[in-house]
């Protein structure tokens, strides 16, 4: 029997600097702001929402610059020094790649700004094996359509700040970082940042920039990552689903009792 269904959105979005064509990411519309922020953090373009004199999003017709036409909306970026990015970073990102457009292995290296060897906070194991619920309740699309990822930020004391969907899991993510830089609210000291699949190297990459402390993921962690968390000083959690969960690197900060 034929039926009609729902499926979740996947659109192209090209990235602009002063006028130059730096990345066409595929992701899905909403919160595009909050996506070229992040995108712009975690790449080292800018370093705080100082550095960020404008984002314009505009139509691929609309925005008068070379590049991308045709391809859908389009991010307009004006820095605060009215700089440019390395030009060697001009790539497609899928919606499944976090780390393309690399030049080579070094430029995976994380250049962190925040010490997590200096968080000491801790969160409740029962605090954490409560998250996924309250980030699948937030989760209007994946309701829908079943077809994108989440990613949450919960507070210290374990309330949802921030949550935001995509069919990338690492625009996801970039979403919430983008929301925190510009709400002035990095680092994100004491927070946990929960994902709804995997936890892939760039994801800790992401939650080491950004100054979490604790990556959570419902799914399992990939070697590289955890090996990226031990050395971080990143407390990686994986499989966080009814109640139970498995902690590969820093288990200080998972605790039992208050």
């Amino acid at each position: 029997m034929e039926r009609a269904d729902l499926l979740a959105t996947e659109e192209p979005l090209g990235i602009r600097i002063g006028g130059s064509a730096v990345s066409l990411t595929m992701r899905t519309p909403g919160d595009d702001l909050d996506l070229v922020a992040g995108f712009l953090f975690t790449e080292g373009i800018v370093t705080g929402p100082a550095d960020i004199a404008e984002i314009r999003i505009c139509d691929g017709t609309a925005c008068g610059h070379a590049g991308h036409e045709g391809l859908g909306n389009i991010a307009d970026v004006r820095l605060a020094s009215g700089g440019r990015p390395d030009p060697r970073r001009n790539f497609l990102t899928t919606s499944a790649c976090g780390v393309c457009g690399k030049a080579s292995a070094a430029e995976l290296y994380v250049r962190k700004s925040f010490d997590l060897a200096r968080d000491h906070g801790v969160i409740l194991a029962s605090a954490l094996a409560a998250m996924p619920d309250r980030l699948r309740a937030t989760q209007r699309v994946f309701a829908s359509t079943g077809g994108l990822h989440a990613a949450g930020l919960f507070t210290p004391a374990g309330d949802l700040a921030c949550a935001r969907e995509d069919v990338g899991r690492h625009n996801a993510v970039d979403k919430v970082i983008g929301w925190a830089l510009r709400s002035g609210r990095l680092p994100l000291s004491g927070c946990v940042l929960l994902v709804s699949g995997r936890a892939s190297f760039e994801l800790v990459s992401k939650a080491v920039l950004a100054g979490c402390p604790v990556l959570a993921a419902v799914s399992a962690p990939s070697s590289l990552a955890a090996d990226l968390a031990e050395q971080n000083g990143l407390t990686l959690v994986g499989f966080l689903r009814g109640g139970s969960m498995n902690v590969y690197a820093e288990p200080r900060r998972v605790v039992t009792s208050g």
